[in-house]
């Protein structure tokens, strides 16, 4: 055999151990050379007599991440020219054949006869766990490291591979579709109480225990292939069976609002599957899969959720000629709730951090919240005492300004107020060393403006985290007029570091995930004012995609900070800067109904330890109140996606956003813009610019200038032309421009 990516070696007593080892690449992934080998190595475990079995483990520190998703769209351009050289009919064949190989690869390997056994440790998940689930043991380390899963619904896909079929057939039901609807990652421990390993075991003898399991006489035969095997679950027509079908059904519903294609099709693949024969079923899990890669949900997610992300999170805007930092010690101004959270999370990528509030008191209750978080992980079972010790000894809480000497990077992220800001940088600079960057954690206040206040503006650059910092995976790293290109590298190696997506924005009010995220609420608003249910509201949100409705997003961020910014906006930019229907509602719930959000209790909901509801008052305050019959559910979808999109594509014209992709995975990341659009970039691309300029016209007509489209949306709904293919970001990135 002539292996590129594995390494192949038998011992003495006649069992092969298989290492998984890509020497161009960080981490093992499957890719049509990685299929070609491991059907060598099938074929050749079977021939030779002198082999009893076989091990597969890897020679990386994480076993895989699973395939490389670029395959399928490699496989989508080539669908294209079957399909214009050959039909239709001929296309979809190709592309079944083309998705159904790993299936049937793994599917060869768990009927070959020889009994085959995976030894694990780090991440194994999609397509690696897939294989994992059909070799015929699963041995994992128990190292916190060490994750099994099938994530691939994150990405608008389902497990192809035979996942499907191979977890229902190893737990209940219920609990099969729940892992697969969630593609969570699983700790050694709980796959092991779900069935889904056999062993739980320390690094060192993960390998060994595998050899020792085909050593005294493994069998070749997944529990399926057994006469007399019976479903976790009993047959789908029987009355255990019926007990989870319906109920799964209207959770899908609820949960998905039907915009997921993959999440119908896991529903169908399980159903179908689990009334056929092994081989059948995973013909049935491979049709579904070839109709799933071809929708539109699903190509816009896996750009933006696999490709671009990945390459956001490799530094794709990283300054070329700055050489790489390595960033050792960061220094927080401001540990409350803000700065508490960003010392948890760079103390936990092992960076030493100094958390620097007015007094010692203030400094230590926010390093108590790295406490409190770690606490948390121990009572799950996802941490130890060590661990929480070894990270509370990174942070050294103090209110002497005189600890920042030495840091690479220092982050302010105290109070929303020029004159608060300006005292802390006064103070910061006049101990850091001249090579610091000062970094602003600001969410309203321009960075220009603030770098003012900074002796070298080149080294002054914003960092926006979202709340809570230890959750959200997304972070605007802003530009001022002056930021140079080395404060840029510091941000970006830094929140490399700290294992979050940057987005690179130019500067203005709000940068980019705030217009776009305040514009969401606004609407919700305006619904209110109009006499909208308010339930109807929140519910119509979710049906287009949100995580949560724009009055309970609106709780959680705080009415009174969405009633200071209007007042802000107005100050600045004047009384036509801002909406006198919001301002009327929020200045009744702020000012005269001291209705603040989720932090006083009483917001657009009512908190109570029983969990929340609407406030019953809310319908007091609308003047009008339309009947919920009368009203185009639709609209209400469109308006909530249309305004956010377009204030993106303002972002887009304004060169506040210069890379189309940081628009879709800013949004996506940062306030959850449906997912299943692929961001709001990739919405107006899949709807056509000059549908979604139509779309814009009509509700302008309908519900106002807000809906008005910019210049560059007409120009190119005109020309024809879409985001992607304008601005294509293959072509390389452009490099972030300073604000006009």
């Amino acid at each position: 055999m002539k292996l590129t990516n594995f390494r192949f070696e038998t011992d003495s007593d006649g069992i092969a151990l298989l290492t998984w080892d890509m020497a161009d690449r960080s981490m093992n992934v499957i890719t049509q050379g990685v299929m070609a080998e491991l059907d060598q190595v099938i074929d050749h475990v079977v021939a030779d007599p002198a082999i009893k079995g076989c091990v597969i483990t890897s020679g990386k520190e994480s076993f895989s991440g699973g395939a490389d998703l670029t395959m399928l769209q490699a496989t989508g351009v080539e669908f294209a020219k079957v399909a214009k050289a050959k039909g239709e009919e001929a296309a979809m064949r190709f592309l079944f054949d083309s998705t159904a190989k790993l299936s049937q690869l793994y599917r060869k390997l768990e009927t070959c006869g020889k009994p085959f056994a995976v030894a694990i440790h780090g991440t194994c998940l999609g397509g690696a766990f897939e294989l994992a689930l059909a070799c015929h043991h699963r041995v994992v380390s128990d190292s916190d490291k060490t994750r099994v899963g099938l994530p691939e619904i994150k990405v608008g896909l389902f497990p192809g591979a035979g996942g499907t079929q191979r977890v229902a057939r190893l737990m209940q039901t219920g609990d099969a579709l729940q892992m697969l609807f969630k593609g969570d990652q699983i700790k050694p421990v709980q796959a092991k109480a779900m069935n889904l390993v056999h062993a739980v075991l320390p690094r060192e003898q993960v390998v060994s225990a595998a050899k020792e399991w085909i050593k005294g006489g493994g069998i070749a035969k997944a529990p399926w292939d057994v006469e007399g095997y019976k479903l976790p679950s009993n047959k789908v027509h029987s009355p255990q069976g019926m007990m989870i079908w319906p109920p799964a059904s209207a959770i899908y519903r609820r949960e998905t609002h039907d915009n997921y294609p993959a999440a119908k099709a896991i529903l169908q693949s399980v159903y179908e599957g689990l009334m056929l024969p092994m081989d059948i079923a995973l013909r049935v899990e491979s049709r579904y899969f070839t109709q799933i890669i071809r929708t539109p949900e699903a190509a816009a997610m896996i750009r933006s959720l696999f490709v671009s992300k990945g390459e956001l999170d490799k530094g794709a805007r990283r300054p070329a000629k700055v050489p790489p930092l390595k960033i050792k010690r960061v220094g927080i101004v401001g540990a409350g709730f803000m700065g508490a959270g960003i010392a948890y999370v760079s103390a936990q990528a092992g960076l030493n951090v100094v958390l620097v509030d007015r007094d010692q008191e203030a400094a230590d209750k926010g390093k108590a919240y790295s406490h409190k978080l770690m606490s948390d992980q121990i009572m799950k079972g996802r941490a130890k005492s060590a661990d929480r010790d070894a990270l509370l000894a990174r942070i050294h809480a103090t209110p002497d300004y005189t600890a920042l000497k030495g840091c690479d990077l220092v982050i302010e992220a105290v109070f929303e107020d020029r004159a608060v800001k300006a005292e802390v940088i006064k103070k910061v600079q006049a101990v850091i060393g001249r090579r610091t960057i000062f970094a602003s954690n600001t969410s309203t206040l321009p960075i220009s403006s603030l770098a003012e206040n900074f002796e070298r503006p080149s080294q002054f650059i914003g960092v926006h985290f979202f709340s809570p910092v230890e959750k959200m995976l997304l972070v605007e790293v802003i530009m001022g007029k002056k930021t140079g290109d080395r404060a840029l590298a510091t941000a970006l190696d830094f929140v490399r570091a700290i294992r979050k997506t940057p987005i690179v924005v130019n500067d203005c009010r709000g940068f980019f995930a705030n217009r776009c995220v305040l514009n969401y609420i606004r609407e919700g608003h305006l619904m209110l004012a109009e006499g909208v249910p308010p339930a109807m509201i929140e519910n119509m949100a979710k049906k287009a995609g949100m995580p949560v409705g724009p009055l309970s997003l609106n709780d959680e961020v705080a009415l009174d900070l969405g009633w200071k910014i209007l007042q802000a906006t107005k100050k600045d930019l004047g009384e036509g800067a801002v909406d006198p229907r919001q301002e009327a509602l929020l200045k009744t719930m702020v000012v005269d109904l001291d209705r603040l959000g989720r932090k006083n209790g009483k917001g657009f909901y009512d908190y109570s330890p029983a969990g929340k509801k609407l406030w019953s008052g809310l319908v007091d305050l609308q003047k009008t109140k339309l009947v919920a019959d009368t009203i185009d559910r639709q609209e209400l979808v469109d308006r909530f996606l249309a305004i956010q999109a377009l204030e993106a594509a303002r972002t887009v014209e304004e060169k506040v956003i210069t890379d189309v992709r940081e628009a879709d995975v800013g949004a996506i990341l940062g306030f959850g813009f449906a997912p299943y659009t692929g961001g709001p970039l990739s919405y107006i691309d899949r709807m056509g610019t000059k549908a979604f300029v139509a779309l814009c016209d009509r509700l302008a007509k309908k519900h106002g200038e807000r809906f008005m489209p910019n210049r560059l949306l007409k120009a190119m709904a005109r020309k024809g032309e879409s985001f992607y293919g304008r601005f294509n970001p293959n072509k390389g990135a452009e490099p972030a421009k300073k604000a006009a």
